[in-house]
């Protein structure tokens, strides 16, 4: 725009002769309370990943199955955008896994990673997946080190977590509350 005179207005800008009317107007709390309970309608994970990502606390999450369109829609009007991937099992079958995310960048990183790979992961994959899903990097070592190891954690607080806490996390006790918040607000919509 540098070419454009300093006086002339911007392109984009058009102006509004009357207020935001009917959907504009609406409460966004109250639309995403909307969309929240859809989606748990469908599942209460699909809706709890949902907000924990629309909030901030996981960067990517994933469903380990595909999505329906109406689903996908609820996903979209929550600022979310979703690919889906294909995995393959041992056994040699494939599962589509459904990722969402607010960033672009991060969906496309992860189907270069594992789209058409195998769902048991090596350490370095594990470690990136963990990065990407918003995993404490102490927690994500400690798994791979030994899954399930004891935590410490009571069962209800390890169970609202889609990540096994490692022994002594300084992180995880952070995140409890933030995590209990967002179950909240979807069980609430």
């Amino acid at each position: 725009m540098a070419n454009r005179p300093a006086s002339a207005p911007h392109p984009t800008v058009i102006p509004r002769s009357h207020p935001a009317s009917g959907p504009l107007r609406r409460d966004p709390a109250k639309r995403r309370a909307d969309n929240l309970r859809r989606l748990r309608e469908h599942d209460e994970d699909l809706a709890y990943l949902a907000q924990l990502t629309c909030v901030g606390l996981k960067p990517l999450s994933r469903y380990e199955r595909p999505l329906n369109d109406g689903l996908r829609a609820e996903l979209v009007a929550l600022g979310l955008v979703q690919r889906t991937c294909r995995r393959r099992t041992e056994e040699g079958g494939e599962v589509d896994e459904t990722v969402f995310s607010r960033h672009t960048p991060l969906l496309e990183i992860y189907r270069q990673a594992f789209d058409g790979g195998p769902l048991r992961l090596s350490r370095e994959l594990g470690m990136l997946e963990g990065y990407l899903f918003g995993f404490p990097p102490c927690c994500v070592s400690a798994y791979l080190a030994r899954p399930y190891a004891p935590n410490g954690l009571d069962r209800e607080e390890q169970a609202i977590l889609f990540h096994w806490a490692c022994s002594g996390c300084s992180i995880t006790p952070l995140l409890l509350p933030r995590y209990r918040e967002a179950l909240a607000a979807v069980r609430e919509a």
